[in-house]
């Protein structure tokens, strides 16, 4: 039988995280994930975590310094589950945490949130220390921060991830970057549309000449392609770009298509460049 990589997961409950457990436990690999102490707080995360448990959730031990007494007899009631997964509560500046966790994994996939990106530093010094994980897959699932060009607004969105990159690299740690450019949940129900959450019937905004392609991904699909490249020798020390043919449009065929779809055209208003890039530089983040 083959051996499959030992995965951990950081960000489990997150909008990726999740889909990558699913996928880790899919193709049948020996799943750990590192969740926030907080997230048992949640209704909706707690409900998830249950769910794994379902699915075979081994937990490892858990410092009472990390979790509240109340959050601790949840956890306990978990333990009976088989070691399929071991959930584990965690701190990007735990140190102490990072290091058991790590000691008992070959691969290491962080999807924590943008803002924290540059908390994976502590991370990859933990994971240069241990010298045992043979593909480290830090935060990124985005735009490839490398060949990104954001006119000077960039709010260190990129930079940062590209400032991870470069330390991933100059410690010498075996890694695959992962550039699936959009998530089809953040653009498409809106066909793109800032500040809609489902399509235009009656008029669409059209920026630039419309004309531009773009690449949207499935989260699932994200995930699923993200599990099969770690133990793929081809994609080590490699930016692995998911370009589906079929998942690649302008934003004048996506108007095209749903057009088509609900049997009427819209009407259309373009914004050019130089105006769209105004409104951003007035916009706070």
């Amino acid at each position: 039988m083959e051996n499959k990589s030992r995965v951990l997961i950081i960000g489990a409950t997150g909008n990726l995280g999740h889909h990558l457990v699913n996928a880790s436990l899919h193709f049948s690999h020996p799943t750990f994930a590192l969740v926030r102490p907080d997230s048992f707080s949640d209704p909706h995360k707690s409900q998830y975590l249950q769910d794994l448990s379902v699915a075979g959730v081994t937990l490892l031990q858990v410092s009472f310094s990390l979790v509240p007494l109340i959050q601790f007899s949840l956890l306990k009631a978990f333990k009976s589950s088989v070691n399929s997964i071991c959930l584990s509560l965690f701190s990007l500046e735990d140190e102490d945490s990072l290091v058991k966790a790590v000691k008992q994994v070959d691969v290491v996939i962080c999807s924590v949130q943008a803002k924290q990106v540059l908390h994976q530093k502590l991370l990859i010094q933990v994971i240069k220390n241990a010298g045992s994980i043979k593909r480290f897959i830090p935060s990124e699932f985005g735009l490839d921060p490398d060949k990104t060009q954001i006119s000077g607004m960039d709010y260190n969105f990129y930079s940062n991830k590209a400032e991870i990159r470069r330390l991933v690299e100059a410690d010498g740690i075996p890694y695959t970057f992962v550039s699936c450019n959009f998530y089809t949940s953040y653009l498409l129900p809106s066909l793109v549309q800032p500040g809609l959450k489902v399509p235009p019937r009656d008029k669409v905004t059209i920026f630039g000449d419309g004309n531009t392609k773009g690449v949207f991904v499935k989260e699932v699909d994200v995930a699923a392609f993200t599990i099969r490249a770690l133990d793929d020798p081809r994609t080590l020390n490699k930016v692995l770009y998911l370009r589906p043919p079929g998942n690649v449009y302008s934003l004048n065929e996506l108007v095209e298509l749903w057009e088509s779809k609900i049997g009427k055209k819209l009407e259309k208003v373009f914004v050019s460049e130089e105006e769209l890039l105004q409104k951003i530089k007035g916009t706070f983040f």
